[in-house]
């Protein structure tokens, strides 16, 4: 299991709980499904955790939820806390409206919260500056001329970078070219990526390259998967809950998959459309999306592995149970049957 989360590269944390399973200090399971999660205490992100981990895990997260006391539920979704700090989210037969609004309500939550005090800090940072300049402006006979001005544009740019953060920081690693290469995406460049309409393929997402070397598109699966790296940044600022609820309308009145709901948005976007410019509820639909339908293809891989696997195995029992009859059976048999 990898102790990092796969979205901001946070530590996981660990657990002394669960034996099998001792990462994380959060851990969603589903156990009908078959599913096991390790939520991200800083960007509150669901990391999948791989098929041969999780079972026996599951089990224990099982045992562990119905023995605490302490616990809240409703008719699909539980959280217990244990004594020794664990947090253990129960999956029942959620109808998906419930679950992606419970899933992603912390994720949305805590954004906007880290939001709200990086923008306090910056507004008690200015109104420092601002006394500060007003008595050096009126000690040095400044005011509002020409040094004032600088003055105050300094200022200001400081409450920028503390508030929204600095234009130059990288803030997501956009991998393309089939993983073989990644784009380091600025914050000064989220404006610049755009959605389009790619046809028969759905998505085309074109992304700027550093140094003003122009844009790359990414069509289709790439594009799908460039999105899930890219949309948490520019939704940097979270969502209330109003909000979470109203962008998981959306997906569900497209009556359709995440990927199709995905593709909508894209054709609606014709010709291209900056993403930032995009509502924001439909931009946070996009978000959820862009990860189920990761996760989707996630589950899809492991029944490929397990097809991959009992094919395997029914090769081997094969050879074994051949070992035990003589050449003359299989003789013996060709002969008769094309007597047939």
């Amino acid at each position: 299991m990898y102790a990092t989360c796969l979205f901001c590269n946070a530590g996981l944390g660990t657990n002394e709980v669960v034996e099998s399973f001792p990462v994380g200090r959060r851990l969603a399971f589903d156990a009908a499904n078959g599913r096991l999660w390790v939520v991200c205490r800083k960007c509150e992100r669901w990391n999948l955790s791989p098929l041969e981990e999780r079972w026996e895990a599951i089990e224990e997260c099982e045992r562990r939820f119905r023995d605490t006391r302490l616990r809240v539920s409703t008719d699909n979704i539980g959280l217990a806390r244990l004594s020794e700090g664990l947090e253990l989210v129960r999956v029942g037969p959620a109808l998906r409206p419930e679950f992606a609004a419970w899933r992603y309500g912390d994720q949305f939550g805590r954004r906007r919260r880290r939001k709200l005090v990086r923008v306090g800090l910056g507004v008690g940072v200015i109104g420092g500056a601002v006394a500060g300049g007003l008595a050096l402006g009126i000690s040095a006979g400044i005011g509002f001329g020409s040094g004032g001005w600088w003055l105050w544009r300094g200022i200001y740019a400081g409450y920028r970078r503390i508030a929204y953060g600095s234009p130059e920081a990288v803030v997501a690693q956009v991998p393309y070219d089939e993983g073989k290469k990644v784009i380091a995406l600025r914050r000064g460049q989220l404006g610049d990526v755009r959605l389009h309409s790619a046809g028969k393929d759905g998505l085309l997402i074109s992304i700027p390259m550093p140094n003003r070397a122009g844009a790359i598109h990414l069509i289709g699966d790439e594009a799908q998967r460039a999105a899930g790296y890219v949309l948490p940044a520019i939704n940097w600022a979270g969502a209330e809950r109003r909000e979470v609820q109203q962008a998981v309308q959306l997906i569900e009145e497209s009556r359709r998959s995440p990927a199709d709901f995905v593709h909508d948005v894209a054709r609606g976007a014709g010709g291209g459309r900056r993403l930032l410019d995009v509502p924001n509820a439909t931009r946070l639909a996009l978000e959820m999306a862009s990860h189920e339908e990761s996760e989707r293809r996630a589950m899809e891989g492991e029944l490929a592995l397990l097809e991959a696997a009992w094919k395997q195995a029914e090769e081997i029992a094969k050879i074994a149970d051949n070992l035990l009859v003589p050449p003359s059976v299989d003789e013996f048999l060709e002969r008769n049957r094309s007597k047939r």
